[in-house]
């Protein structure tokens, strides 16, 4: 067992930058041409004094010297990170994370010298189809299949890298991957991130670094650093704290070396998004996601080929290709049940009737009824979190919809006093102290009738709005999962969103429909 402690890190945006094409042409490897679309991201230099560099500097010497993972922010989610090139540090990853080990790693690098030093040596360079791609998305949430290369001489070390910074090179040093960072593929994954605190960590280590997210495996991924010490206290040593992630959710993956082009995993670049770049206008999706579903009646079916072990298809069964392609991701320690709109449905189709949805969830023994000879401060108190992404009204809505039918009445006043709806009894508040500011949170007690016999249910629900906007959503979405998980939480409705228009929307689905125990059309 470690001691884990966070290691505020106050300015990030001070602790680095890259050098222009002018003066990385003076000193930069024969294959970095002033002419290259990508010559500005040759270089990363370190700042020589910034707040926070001290930091840095510990979880450094960690990853040169250690087996243990840290923990440090990106722009998408938190990584956990070790030196790529020794298996004893990869293997520490698999071991914190409980992690299968053939589930390939991401290797993050900070600037194209080190890309070149995985790739063979001065000489190497991007294949042409990912050059337009990076010059267009890199730094940031995209991560690219590359060939792993026969070593042609003796690799870099941690110890030699650190030793002789850019300013001072000829030619970038070299480096053999790991082999259990690729799990046994021919390929691996490479992303340079958009985060001044990760590339700055990279050049002070001096080797490039596999970085999954820093979750414990299939748990949501941390978008806080207070997230990964939720998950990971104890096993490792130190997390980096820059504050929470920008995109909150993972790099999309792609390969460019088949034809066409494909996306192994959606995130934070969309479809869309590529198909605007020379030579990817033809890119299609190589992933599918699906889960357990329920029809209008309540009645399970299996809809595409993902089953609660998480698994997509025979093929990821036997070795998936990229990361989040295989095993069950993103789940929370309560039930998720994913509302989404069948295909045909209008836009203007009428909301799910959340009161009636908790009435379902009593029906179906998620929520146990009232015991008979136990006192309402005796029975233990079920938690339902709801996530809204802006059809379904409030919880206060929908009780207020059943007054107007005539199954209770509303406070003239508009206080939020306790009022009877029939089968229950409610009483909002707002919550103030939400773990993630980035979303409404309000709360309510319910005593809900039994359907049959004279008992109840104390429910309390959790009522929480991630706004309209899909990267809002996809900001907030691992946070709300975890917050009500925190909360108690034994089931959790979410509201799922339109992913048909090849925006960020895809990914976050990717991410709901594989955290699902279940999936019901409304």
């Amino acid at each position: 067992m470690y001691r884990t402690r966070i290691l505020p890190v106050p300015d990030p945006v001070s602790l680095g930058q890259f050098r222009s094409a002018e003066s990385a042409s003076s000193s930069s490897s024969p294959s970095s041409l002033p002419s290259s679309i990508t010559a500005h991201l040759d270089h990363w230099d370190a700042a020589s004094s910034a707040p926070g560099l001290h930091a840095l500097a510990t979880a450094a010497d960690r990853i040169r010297h250690t087996d243990v993972p840290v923990g440090f922010p990106t722009e998408t989610v938190y990584g956990l990170g070790a030196d790529a090139t020794r298996s004893g540090a990869v293997r520490g990853i698999y071991s914190v994370k409980g992690r299968p080990s053939d589930n390939p790693l991401i290797v993050h690098i900070c600037d194209l010298d080190m890309l070149r030093g995985l790739l063979g040596g001065p000489v190497a360079d991007l294949p042409t189809i990912y050059r337009p791609l990076v010059a267009r998305f890199w730094p940031g949430p995209l991560t690219i299949l590359l060939p792993v290369p026969r070593p042609t001489q003796e690799p870099a070390t941690a110890l030699d890298a650190a030793a002789t910074l850019p300013s001072s090179q000829s030619h970038p040093p070299t480096w053999t991957l790991a082999p259990e960072v690729t799990a046994g593929l021919s390929t691996f994954g490479a992303r340079l991130p958009a985060s001044p605190l990760t590339c700055t960590l990279i050049r002070l280590a001096g080797v490039p670094l596999a970085g999954p997210s820093a979750n414990a495996s299939t748990r949501p991924s941390p978008t806080t650093a207070q997230h990964v010490v939720d998950d990971l206290s104890g096993r490792i040593e130190v997390v980096l704290d820059g504050g929470a992630c920008g995109v909150g959710v993972e790099s999309t993956v792609v390969d460019g070396l088949c034809d066409p082009p494909v996306v192994l995993r959606p995130g934070g670049i969309s479809l869309a998004e590529l198909r605007t770049v020379p030579g990817w206008e033809r890119v299609e999706r190589a992933y599918r996601d699906g889960s357990k579903t329920t029809d209008a009646g309540g009645q399970a079916a299996k809809e595409g080929s993902q089953e609660q072990n998480g698994t997509n298809d025979d093929a990821e069964e036997e070795r998936p290709r990229a990361p989040g392609m295989k095993y069950k991701h993103y789940s929370p320690k309560a039930r998720v049940v994913l509302y989404e709109k069948r295909a045909e449905r209008a836009p203007s189709s009428a909301p799910v009737d959340l009161v009636q949805a908790i009435r379902a969830l009593r029906e179906t023994h998620v929520v146990r009824a009232y015991v008979p000879g136990n006192t309402m401060q005796e029975q233990k108190q079920k938690v339902v979190g709801i996530i809204r992404t802006g059809s379904w009204p409030s919880l206060r809505t929908s009780l207020h919809a059943n007054d107007v039918n005539g199954h209770g009445h509303e406070s003239k006043n508009g206080s939020t006093t306790p009022q009877r709806h029939g089968f229950v009894q409610a009483e909002a508040s707002r919550v103030d102290d939400a773990p993630s500011m980035t979303y409404d949170l309000s709360e309510y007690t319910m005593a809900v009738n039994h359907a049959v016999v004279d008992q109840r249910v104390v429910v309390l629900v959790l009522d929480l709005d991630l706004g309209r906007s899909p990267p809002s959503i996809a900001h907030g979405l691992f946070s709300a999962l975890r917050d009500l998980d925190a909360r108690g939480a034994d089931v959790i409705l979410v509201e799922g969103i339109d992913d048909g228009r090849d925006d960020i929307a895809a990914a976050v689905m990717n991410r709901l429909r594989k955290a699902a125990s279940e999936v019901r059309y409304t």
